[in-house]
């Protein structure tokens, strides 16, 4: 595992992070997600990323992160460890669970820390921009975590450009940088091109990339249309069955035989296409099983691409 500057901060994250986002909640095998915590620290992924509502139920999967703690990393395997979580979407009913506000943000950053029973986090995230607040509360929020001990770093997340620019800029006049953006990025997801990776090359923050396969989009599950267990059949998923158009399985046909000529699975070929960019501090994964992480690790083995083959994902792509 090689692990990369964030930004141009002391912080140094690994090529490839853990998210928890699924497979770590209360309805998931409990020893299933201890076993892919521990395979992955085992690999060399120091970096595990949740967020207040992950589970489900909500909660649930930083409660479990927190008995995987307790059960294995006591003691100085604390500080070997980098813990991410967030605030900013739907936690609880009522006015003070949503969105960006003081009054949520360091409410929800408080009940983070008593689920997981540590006493800070490395990062605290705003999860997404709020409309109706101003993005120097939502700031000074983040600042304030980390001036009372509760969080080392603070990030953002899902912030267009501009908003990134704003929220930068106003961290930086309180004293506290913004360590790194965390956005959706893969093959078929492709807005942070836009603006957003000059700006955080300018600001010197890093980027962390989520949902790199497309929510399973980008592997060998859709090759052939959309089977019974997957996530797009699932009406509770993110994937949507009308995301799983014709055109794009055949754009996904091409790039799995791209992939094996590159002796990898598509899975592998899109972490690593991620890997290419400089600007991409780590890229977030996630498990189902200690098989599946292994298997997305490996892309490490090969992430050169030559021109021919980078022209070619995007005659493909287009």
């Amino acid at each position: 595992m090689k692990y990369n500057r964030c930004g141009k901060s002391g912080l140094l994250l690994p090529e490839i992070s853990l998210g928890l986002w699924h497979n770590f909640g209360s309805v998931d095998n409990f020893e299933n997600a201890e076993s892919i915590a521990i395979e992955a620290f085992d690999k060399g992924i120091t970096h595990f990323d949740l967020a207040n509502n992950y589970g489900p139920v909500p909660g649930s999967a930083e409660e479990n992160f927190g008995k995987i703690l307790w059960h294995n990393f006591q003691g100085n395997l604390r500080d070997e460890i980098i813990i991410s979580t967030k605030a900013g979407y739907t936690m609880w009913k009522g006015p003070y669970g949503d969105w960006g506000s003081r009054k949520y943000l360091l409410s929800s950053l408080d009940q983070s820390l008593k689920r997981m029973n540590v006493d800070y986090v490395d990062i605290f995230y705003s999860h997404r921009p709020d409309p109706e607040t101003p993005i120097e509360e939502t700031m000074m929020a983040l600042d304030h975590a980390v001036r009372s001990g509760k969080a080392l770093y603070v990030g953002i997340s899902n912030y267009s450009a501009e908003q990134t620019r704003v929220a930068v800029d106003v961290l930086k006049q309180l004293g506290t940088p913004c360590l790194i953006h965390q956005a959706k990025y893969s093959m078929l997801e492709r807005w942070v091109e836009n603006g957003l990776l000059d700006v955080l090359e300018e600001k010197g923050v890093g980027c962390i990339a989520f949902s790199p396969l497309a929510q399973g989009l980008l592997t060998d599950k859709y090759l052939k249309g959309i089977p019974e267990n997957s996530r797009a059949h699932n009406p509770n998923g993110h994937l949507r069955e009308d995301e799983v158009t014709q055109e794009r399985i055949q754009k996904l046909i091409q790039l799995n035989e791209m992939a094996q000529n590159r002796n990898q699975s598509l899975a592998q070929m899109a972490l690593a296409w991620l890997q290419k960019d400089k600007r991409i501090t780590s890229v977030l994964i996630g498990a189902s099983s200690v098989k599946q992480l292994c298997n997305n690790i490996d892309c490490l083995q090969n992430t050169e691409f030559s021109n021919d083959e980078l022209n070619a994902i995007e005659k493909i792509l287009a």
